[in-house]
């Protein structure tokens, strides 16, 4: 990580359970190493293990209204605009565009475990003004096993929790896998719905 970057990483995981969500809110440092990093000080017993999951999810969460909002109020336009400094590429935008408006709201929980469209997938919801309650609903019911299977990783690779991305990859292919497969059933089950009506 660059200095600067580990500067803000140090100064937040020394808060503690604030400091892991406010590190997930910002999102400048990926979210698999602020907890991995969590689940670093779980083993050291500075945090507990349910603790550091909450903090996780309420992170991970609000992090994604940012973002839900941003699409709802300022609209594609805006997000072409600035979304540069906000680490989103015009790529996986039209990618998340175009997921959600042809799979529906739904796959606001699917996408959340399959790269390049997660992080981006919030926009689009919020651009087409889906319910807020119910997308709160489905982010929230991905980021709880997303929060809960790094922090484990990271509670046991304890001091080599830097190695989270190496350590990680063989596990998330059948999480990836999984996904996959429930966004074709939810299209499958969504097609099969408009043909009946």
């Amino acid at each position: 990580m660059h200095e600067f970057v580990q500067n803000i990483f140090a100064f937040l995981v020394d808060l503690g359970y604030i400091g892991i969500a406010l590190a997930l809110m910002i999102e400048v440092i990926p979210s698999e190493i602020v907890l991995a990093y969590a689940g670093y000080l779980v083993s050291r017993g500075e945090i507990s293990f349910v603790g550091a999951v909450i903090a996780g999810t309420i992170g991970g969460t609000i992090a994604q209204l940012f973002l839900y909002w941003m699409g709802y109020y300022g609209g594609r336009p805006f997000l072409d605009k600035y979304g540069k400094y906000l680490l989103i590429k015009k790529k996986h935008l039209d990618l998340s565009e175009h997921w959600f408006e042809k799979y529906g709201p739904g796959v606001i929980f699917t996408a959340r475990f399959i790269p390049v469209v997660r992080h981006a997938i919030s926009i689009p919801a919020g651009i087409a003004k889906m319910s807020w309650k119910k997308f709160t609903f489905y982010t929230t019911c991905a980021v709880i096993p997303w929060s809960i299977f790094f922090i484990f990783l990271g509670e046991r690779l304890g001091s080599h929790w830097q190695e989270i991305d190496e350590i990680a990859r063989p596990y998330l292919r059948p999480v990836i896998a999984i996904a996959i497969v429930a966004t074709v059933i939810y299209i499958a089950f969504q097609i099969y719905r408009r043909k009946r009506t």
